[in-house]
């Protein structure tokens, strides 16, 4: 017992409870699905133990498995890495470069980011992925991405066994006539020792199994390679989402600033090689980056901070009109507002007639903004902000937004 606890080690054991969500448990179905099917019917098709190719195929097929389970529960449970609790720079006049995070109770360090779902600020924050249940981030972006490139390359394998396996037992059981083409199910393919049947059911988990494994290529590719884009540029995809509010700010103001964009090295392969390692371990500590020569490490948090300050002068106050209960898709709402519900994991708000909210962007049929709280909900770092229907608020006559009483309200974690 002790040899097996030695090699099924979490450092924290809660981690394990990131196995009950509907990520993980439609993404361990699929691989389990196509694993298995592409196993049978390798036995079927093309026998392990009498050919030296089938042995090949079959022993690739078991190592397709293996590395794909094994990057997919590393990205899961080695994590991107999190900033300690109440974090504080070294040099404490670098904290005026920072932002505050109220959850976490520290400043975010440089390319780190406060993930709502996992309540913990986490290091180079890519994105919360579903499939894995946790972040992409700094630790386990090389994992990641392995997964998403092996996936699709083992499910490419597993087509190709499946194609084959219908193809060879259904060559001696199709007959064509005038006016109809006949599968006789029934029939035995003409061969020496059938290992197992090929039954209408076998037929039929096939037949699924082909289309999981196809439609998991496309799409599992798909994300390989914007992530792929990501590596090669050493940006990620909230950097180049305040990439392009900076040049915006820029041209809304027309300040006559140039951002450079501090984390790419100039160079792909200088940027690959600060994700993926021999040793396994991506370079940096996930505090201090190497940067651009014309940057320094808080190019971007200063940028961040210009962006912030924005926001809050450009919101705009809003007073609820209409009771909304915080539903995904409020069928009482109006048809297109049900219809045009924002694609997003962003939590939806319920808001309650009277109450004031400062909103920052929007859809033809949506707002997101935070609502306006109490000076005690404020002190303890409560925050309520999310999406709501555009029809249950409407404009105040009077912009507060720049008040002193209220800006506190407004600021970001």
């Amino acid at each position: 017992m002790s040899f097996l606890f030695a090699i099924v080690k979490f450092e924290n054991l809660h981690e394990v409870k990131r196995l009950c969500h509907w990520g993980p448990v439609i993404a361990l179905s699929v691989i389990a699905i196509c694993s298995t099917m592409a196993i049978l019917d390798s036995i079927i098709w093309y026998w392990p133990l009498d050919t030296t190719g089938g042995s090949v195929n079959f022993i690739m097929l078991i190592n397709w498995t293996v590395l794909i389970l094994y990057n997919y529960f590393n990205a899961m449970f080695v994590g991107p890495g999190y900033i300690p609790l109440e974090w504080k720079p070294e040099n404490s006049q670098d904290s005026v470069y920072l932002q505050f995070c109220r959850v976490c109770q520290g400043y975010k360090a440089p390319r780190s980011h406060h993930c709502r779902k996992c309540n913990r600020c986490v290091m180079k924050m890519d994105h919360h992925c579903p499939w894995i249940n946790n972040c992409c981030g700094h630790l386990n972006h090389a994992y990641f991405t392995s997964f998403l490139l092996l996936a699709p390359l083992g499910c490419l394998h597993a087509a190709f066994i499946f194609t084959m396996t219908m193809y060879t037992q259904l060559y001696d059981r199709i007959s064509f006539g005038w006016s109809s083409v006949k599968i006789d199910m029934s029939a035995v393919k003409r061969m020496h020792n059938p290992i197992m049947p090929f039954s209408v059911p076998a037929f039929a988990a096939t037949l699924f199994a082909l289309g999981l494994a196809l439609g998991t290529t496309i799409a599992v590719g798909m994300l390989f390679f914007i992530q792929m884009k990501v590596i090669f540029r050493n940006k990620t995809s909230i950097e180049a989402w305040i990439e392009e509010k900076a040049r915006d700010r820029i041209q809304y103001y027309q300040t006559g600033e140039e951002f450079v964009f501090p984390y790419d090295l100039g160079s792909w392969w200088e940027n690959f090689k600060q994700v993926f390692t021999w040793s396994g371990v991506p370079e940096g500590d996930g505090v201090e980056w190497p940067v651009h020569e014309k940057c320094h490490q808080h190019t971007l948090t200063i940028e961040q901070l210009k962006q912030k300050a924005d926001k809050r002068v450009r919101s705009i106050q809003y007073r609820v009109v209409e009771d909304y209960n915080g539903a995904c898709c409020p069928i009482g709402k109006g048809l297109r507002t049900f219809l045009r519900t924002p694609c997003t994991e962003e939590p939806r708000i319920c808001l309650t007639r009277g109450e004031v909210l400062f909103a920052t962007r929007g859809t033809k049929w949506w707002m997101y903004g935070d609502k306006v709280l109490s000076e005690e909900q404020t002190k303890t770092g409560v925050r309520i902000r999310g999406w709501f229907p555009r029809r249950c608020v409407e404009k105040c006559l009077y912009d507060t937004a720049n008040n002193s009483t209220t800006s506190e309200e407004k600021k970001d974690n």
